[in-house]
């Protein structure tokens, strides 16, 4: 291989094939070249490699080839830096001190959000914080572009078409003015950006070795060119006298005679490696092979020959039938050994159907295996299931930050910085396992469960002190509660109300960072082990950074600042610190380029996830960006081409996709279809392993399938209940269960922590403002009653906490309710009958087990003037219709009914009832409405005595004590009443899976 570099002038390009490990191949072709020179030649080597993964990876090839030779000092390796994925180039020092310096990636997101505050007039819209944080990621990127391609963009200005659409004039002109004042703010910073540096590092570097050719062995190997100053560098290299450049993966056979390539599209996955060839003047056929130690191998050469044909050109696909003639056939079946297509129905099944396979793997000592795929969630599921049986393959990817306690802790802190009394945000820091307040951990408990349950499970205060007046004022006042308000308040001291404070990003990262080191604060001093592992190193990370150049962002509100925070945790990673296996390793598409395993797993091969959707510029359109000259958003699908051929090329490859994702189908990947079409049309298929999808279903439910029963509690007859209130008899009909878990176990439900003021509590000021009136009117109705019952609902309302908001919206609603209300009043009480409201009766009746009774507390009855009783109850919501009345699973205002004529209400006596209504209360058009809770002609009276001995079947059913309280007794009705117990009685598991049988 030495005479290759005798060849003064000549440039030298060389290819290794894609079946061939790329880097393995390389080292030992280095090792070769510079055998006669000794470990010296070797050491003074420089070789330039696409990603700094790909240089780690080299190092480690000729780490596995020490053992070979008597010494071995590894070349110099430096990456050339992917610009496009954002990874800096290695900096010879003689360059870069002609260079000013780059802005940093977090000052220039910041810088760009404040350009894009600024510029927001011209789209005529304020965006909001995530939002423009988005557009000024967009705009980076469309800088970044500009820079890559070396395009000016002066020309925006000749894009503008007659027949445009307005939206694209619009982001012209925003483009325009970020063109102008972005370079004015980068020399004002003296600074210049990331891409723009590194294309003049490139071509600077490529002007010197083009000027003074580096003496040493220089190779740069792996890289595809796609960018300008990069291709321009190749073939600075190439023609050194010591110089050579390895491609990756060049169809060498795709070319017409020994001539011109034959021409591919910009999706192709030879695109990339073409145009640079064709920019070096270089034909394919002068490219050699690399010649690696183990000779190549036919069975290697048929399976990249198989994957190059099918992944041919859509215009060159008439090759197919030429290639299957003869002994096509024969070879599309050889070229298929040691491929594998495994179809799953799910995501879920595809990532348990790769971890198998890995797991699989470990079964032969000393294979290895190497999960790829562009699907993170896919890669996180995998790592998952390994993590059932002990395994932990290193993961590139990594976790995403948002999920690790201190970046939870993060964006807690900075929502309570916004709104520090709001009780969903107060549990959620107290009971972060870093949070101490200055007590132990089980005072800590202690103080949090008793404000949780004097103070949080309500309605939101307005601010702090609003909070401990609801813990001091609570029947189950707790000192300790009381004091935790305290300590919560001097982390978050109050602002002036109505206040708005707007700070740069920096100053609220560092206010931040102090209010998180007062919460984790130790009795004994320090904060723990906040900042420690892998997650609080990078939140401190974050932080510090954002301190240190946040001052670059606009005037931020708290709450702009708690959504910008939470945006840039979600795009942040973390690798956790623990052992991965040796054997495992689970890539990203990008990270995967020149990796080899034993076996490879491609995943995720879905159309829209492998390839990738092309790309959608907020900025330009299609055809302006190809006027402006800036390339399609196709490349970068070829570009991930290259990565499947090359890795579809190792000698076991698995090829895996899912059926379904997201719930919808999922459309097999066009490089996988190719693979199908072209095979099918040889007379075969892809091979598969069935077998695959039922070992996973057996993983998931070994052995037979008995779900547990559904819940049927049988409590012996002196612990069920013998008094219950008509509303309760309610749940009973519907819902034993309830009346179990409530009445009998005594499991009372927790009011929401935040409880919205919704219609529960509009239900209870209604109530409330009704019996104020009849008590302050008992008899006439004066004509300032309306503003009297407007004002009694209003109080009622914020006596129960609701905000200013909710109180401006019910303002407008009260005048409706009380004009009608009082319309109302004055027609029901022109016969001078008597009102009486909320009056509690009870009725007893002799039951198997014993006596039993049932009470009712009626909002209003109405007597008079003959011996007759109305009945209403006051709802704000829908009434239930008069057909679930009769059939019993409303029997409210019925029971109710037969206690009146019982004469169940001691100060009423014995009356008949006339009358059973609901009075449906809105404040909207019409403000209320009184409904019978009977169907039209049926008699209250009768439909009263028919409840009661409803009831008392009922009663002597759960007398029987063989008779369960279960849940959901009436299917039909599931939807129109939920209970408070469902998740208790497992309604979800047994309902979905048929275990409806009592246990």
């Amino acid at each position: 291989m030495t005479d290759w570099f005798q060849k003064a002038g000549q440039p030298r390009w060389f290819n290794i094939p894609a079946d061939r490990p790329f880097l393995d191949d390389l080292a030992v072709g280095l090792l070769d070249i510079t055998r006669e020179g000794g470990p010296e030649a070797l050491a003074d080597a420089v070789v330039l490699t696409p990603t700094r993964r790909a240089a780690r990876s080299l190092t480690e090839a000729f780490l596995r080839m020490a053992g070979e030779v008597p010494a071995l000092l590894p070349p110099r390796i430096r990456p050339l830096g992917d610009l496009e994925a954002g990874e800096a180039p290695f900096e010879p020092g003689d360059i870069v001190l002609d260079l000013p310096p780059a802005i940093s990636p977090v000052r220039r997101r910041f810088e760009l959000l404040r350009l894009v505050t600024e510029l927001s007039p011209a789209i005529g819209r304020s965006p909001g914080p995530a939002e423009a944080l988005g557009l000024a990621d967009a705009l980076g990127g469309f800088f970044d572009s500009l820079q890559i391609e070396e395009v000016a963009g002066d020309n925006l200005a000749d894009l503008v078409d007659l027949d445009m659409a307005a939206h694209w004039r619009v982001s012209l002109e925003f483009l325009q003015g970020a063109l102008l004042a972005w370079p004015k703010r980068l020399e004002t910073l003296g600074l210049v950006d990331v891409s723009a540096r590194r294309v003049r590092l490139l071509d600077a570097l490529a002007a010197k070795w083009d000027a003074e050719p580096p003496k040493d062995l220089l190779i740069a190997a792996g890289s595809t060119g796609s960018v300008k100053a990069t291709a321009r560098l190749l073939t600075v290299i190439a023609r050194a006298p010591l110089g050579a450049v390895v491609l990756p993966g060049l169809d060498t056979v795709m070319a017409e005679g020994a001539q011109q390539p034959r021409p591919v599209d910009d999706q192709h996955p030879q695109a990339a490696l073409r145009a640079l060839l064709t920019f070096a003047g270089v034909e394919v056929s002068s490219v050699e092979t690399w010649k690696g130690r183990s000779p190549a191998s036919s069975s290697g050469e048929v399976r990249r020959n198989l994957v190059n044909l099918a992944l041919r050109p859509a215009a060159q696909t008439s090759d197919w039938r030429l290639a299957i003639e003869g002994e096509g056939e024969k070879k599309i079946r050889e070229g298929l050994k040691g491929l594998t297509v495994v179809g799953t129905r799910d995501v879920e099944a595809c990532a348990l159907a790769a971890a198998l396979l890995l797991r699989e793997t470990l079964e032969t000592p000393g294979r290895t295996a190497a999960l790829v795929t562009p699907d993170q969630d896919l890669a996180r599921r995998v790592a998952a299931r390994l993590g059932r049986w002990g395994v932990i393959a290193d993961a590139s990817a990594g976790e995403p930050l948002a999920r690790f306690p201190c970046a939870v802790l993060a964006e807690t802190t900075a929502l309570a910085l916004v709104e520090p009394a709001r009780p969903a945000t107060i549990l959620g820091l107290l009971k972060h396992p870093h949070v101490r307040l200055k007590r132990t951990e089980a005072d800590l408990a202690i103080a949090r469960d008793a404000l949780e349950v004097t103070a949080l499970r309500r309605t939101r205060p307005e601010d702090l002190s609003g909070l401990k007046t609801f813990a001091m004022t609570a029947k189950a006042a707790d000192p300790a509660a009381i004091a935790l308000v305290d300590a919560l308040a001097a982390v978050f001291p109050p602002t002036a109300p109505g206040a708005v404070e707007t700070l740069d990003a920096s100053a609220w990262a560092r206010r931040l960072t102090l209010a998180m080191e007062a919460l984790c604060a130790r009795p004994e001093g320090g904060t723990g082990d906040l900042w420690s592992g892998p997650d609080g190193e990078a939140v401190a990370r974050l932080l510090s950074l954002l301190i240190a150049e946040g001052g670059a962002s606009p005037p931020l509100s708290a709450a702009a600042f708690a959504e910008l925070l939470g945006v840039i945790i979600a795009g942040e990673s973390v690798r956790a610190a623990h052992a991965t296996h040796p054997r495992l390793k689970i890539l990203g598409a990008m990270e995967a380029r020149m990796a080899r395993a034993d076996r490879l797993i491609l995943a995720g091969l879905e159309e829209g996830v492998w390839p990738q959707a092309a790309g959608v510029d907020p900025f330009l359109s299609r055809g302006m960006r190809s006027r402006l000259g800036l390339p399609p958003a196709e490349r970068r699908i070829a570009l991930s081409a290259h990565d499947f051929a090359q890795s579809a090329c190792a000698p076991e490859v698995f090829l895996l996709h899912a059926r379904r994702r997201r719930g919808a189908p999922a459309l097999e990947s066009r490089w996988l279809w190719r693979l199908r079409t072209l095979t099918r049309g040889a007379g075969g298929d892809l091979p598969g392993r069935p077998d695959l999808e039922a070992i996973a279903g057996a993983a998931d439910a070994p052995g037979d399938f008995a779900p547990a029963p559904r819940p049927a509690p049988r409590p012996p007859l002196e612990a069920r209940p013998r008094e219950l209130a008509v509303t309760r008899i309610e749940t009973l009909v519907r819902d034993p269960y309830a009346v179990w878990a409530r009445d009998i176990l005594r499991l009372y439900p927790l009011d929401r922590p935040d409880a919205p003021v919704d219609v529960r509590v509009r239900g209870t000021a209604i109530h409330a403002a009704l019996e104020a009136f009849v008590k302050a009117y008992p008899d006439e109705v004066p004509d300032a009653a309306e503003a009297d019952l407007a004002a009694l609902y209003l109080d009622a309302l914020k006596t129960a906490g609701m905000d200013a908001p909710g109180l401006a919206r019910e303002t407008a609603l009260s005048r409706e309710i009380a004009a009608w209300v009082v319309e109302q009043e004055r027609t029901r009480r022109r016969d001078r009958r008597r009102i009486h409201v909320e009056l509690k009766g009870t009725l007893t009746f002799e039951a198997p087990a014993g006596p039993f009774t049932v009470t009712a507390k009626a909002d209003r009855i109405e007597v008079g003037p003959e011996p007759v009783g109305r009945i209403l109850d006051y709802k704000t919501g829908s009434p239930p219709s008069p057909k679930q009345v009769e059939e019993g699973f409303s029997p409210q205002l019925t029971l109710s009914g037969a206690i009146l004529a019982a004469g169940g209400f001691p100060s009423l006596g014995r009356l008949k009832p006339v009358e059973l209504a609901y009075v449906q209360i809105t404040g909207r058009r019409p403000a209320g409405v009184i409904s019978s809770a009977l169907e039209d002609g049926q008699d209250a009276v009768a439909a009263s005595a028919e409840a009661l001995e409803g009831l008392k079947a009922v009663i002597a059913r759960f007398d029987n004590p063989g008779h369960a309280y279960l849940s959901r007794t009436a299917p039909s009705k599931v939807k129109l009443f939920a209970s408070d117990y469902d998740h208790l009685a497992r309604v979800r598991e047994w309902s979905a899976i048929g275990g409806g049988g009592e246990s």
